[in-house]
């Protein structure tokens, strides 16, 4: 199939030089004028995309080709888009940034595989003349790239009109605004990133401001004229049948948010139906339920009323211990260990399910993009059948499970991890069922076969 939808990226040159304000100020600035927008993040982060949800009422959704593949990715960008005035792609990291050395599975390949024109982020902070270099040198690093704009972040009006025109005449690339700093308008940072939006109590006036500057400062006129000059992408449509009749219990509150919407919108459209609960609320899974689903999150922050709520904790280790098909990653599958301990050594005990206890740390532990291999059928699975997946934790387990190889991209680590059985796929790997559709089909049957005998 063929896509066509007007479309921009805001990538920027690293990682805090201001792409997710200058994003969110757009976004809030496009919704205010009463534009149909839709909102996209590169790469596997979970908090970005929350606060797109929050300005654009519209589920933002993830784009990665490690997780996804480039046809996938680019059937649910249009999948996404379709029916909305224009799509805003928030980049990961600095633009080139991804695995390796050649700007693979990063915001750079994800504009060429789009044919997205790309605003580059920049923040001048102690440089006069030397932006033009550092901008220059995005724009000259590899020939191929669609950097047709910049955005300078955090400086005055007054410093504003001394960039623009220097940027401009020493590099050929249009200055599209600036955000000038607004200490009122921070978002807090913790150790897996930004605090998620449903955390933030003045999150509207925060976004307020950013949404007042971004309409004074930022050419949203001239970023939607360049959003529409991307380019045509051709795709293969990603096909399901709608067979699977069944009812999923979901985790949803404050420590367990982490889901990418496709994967569940598909579990949907191949009939499933998901029911919410809050293991922290919550005093037992919900009634008429044929499969779990536990995801990431911060449980550690919560640990102590999670442990507390002892109703919930018994309800689920019952429930599973007797077959339900249940799908645990990250924050999940601490929960289902034995214990959560915090830096303090605050040791909270959780289900009991599984053997094991998680342990908080100052260091990410196995961070970044693996692929999963199975050692013996499972709940997802055949044996020797693969999906790839990504850490991003700052715990560990002393018992990490050993039903999957976890083989790094380079293929010169690999470890042993995850619970597996019939029934069961727990640990510490996020994946992304578009990945490997199979695994939702498998998911989706034995929660069908559980039915059947309940």
């Amino acid at each position: 199939m063929t896509c066509k939808t007007a479309r921009i990226m805001i990538a920027g040159t690293g990682s805090g030089c201001g792409k997710t304000t200058v994003t969110c100020g757009i976004l809030n600035a496009l919704v205010n004028r009463g534009i149909r927008t839709s909102a996209f993040k590169c790469g596997p982060d979970y908090i970005d995309p929350m606060f797109h949800t929050e300005i654009t009422g519209i589920k933002s959704r993830n784009l990665d080709t490690f997780l996804l593949g480039e046809n996938n990715l680019k059937y649910l960008l249009d999948k996404n888009s379709f029916g909305n005035d224009i799509s805003v792609i928030e980049g990961v990291m600095g633009f080139y940034d991804g695995l390796g050395n050649d700007g693979s599975h990063s915001s750079y390949s994800i504009s060429c595989l789009t044919r997205t024109p790309v605003v580059l982020v920049v923040d001048p902070k102690g440089m006069a003349l030397s932006i033009s270099a550092v901008i220059n040198g995005f724009r000259d690093f590899m020939t191929e790239n669609n950097i047709k704009g910049v955005i300078i972040n955090s400086v005055s009006p007054g410093l504003y009109q001394m960039y623009k025109p220097m940027i401009e005449e020493k590099t050929g690339i249009r200055v599209l605004g600036f955000l000038p700093s607004m200490p009122e308008a921070v978002i807090e940072s913790r150790h897996l990133g930004l605090v998620t939006a449903d955390e933030i109590k003045d999150i509207r006036k925060k976004l307020n401001i950013m949404a007042k500057n971004a309409e004074e400062f930022i050419d949203i006129d001239g970023l939607v004229r360049l959003a529409q000059t991307a380019g045509t992408m051709e795709y293969d449509p990603v096909s399901v049948e709608e067979k699977y009749s069944c009812n999923i219990a979901v985790a949803k509150d404050r420590a367990f948010c982490f889901y990418y919407e496709d994967s569940l919108e598909l579990l949907r459209e191949m009939g499933a139906e998901l029911t919410y609960f809050s293991p922290l609320e919550d005093k037992r899974l919900p009634d008429n339920i044929h499969g779990l689903i536990l995801g990431g999150g911060y449980p550690e922050l919560y640990a102590e009323k999670l442990s507390g709520n002892k109703t919930m904790l018994k309800s689920i280790k019952e429930t599973v211990s007797k077959g339900l098909p249940t799908y645990a990653e990250c924050g999940g599958f601490m929960y289902l260990q034995q214990s959560i301990s915090d830096k303090l050594n605050n040791k909270y005990s959780m289900t009991g399910l599984l053997d094991g206890n998680s342990i908080m740390s100052e260091r990410l532990s196995r961070f970044g993009y693996a692929t999963l291999i199975a050692k013996e059928d499972n709940l997802f699975c055949k044996k020797g059948e693969s999906i790839n997946a990504h850490e991003f934790h700052y715990s560990d387990s002393d018992n990490n499970g050993n039903s999957f190889e976890s083989v790094k991209p380079d293929g010169k680590r690999k470890w042993e991890c995850i619970f597996a059985s019939d029934t069961l796929f727990a640990g510490y790997p996020h994946i992304h069922f578009y990945g490997n559709t199979k695994f939702a089909e498998g998911f989706l049957q034995k929660c069908c076969n559980f039915s059947k005998h309940t």
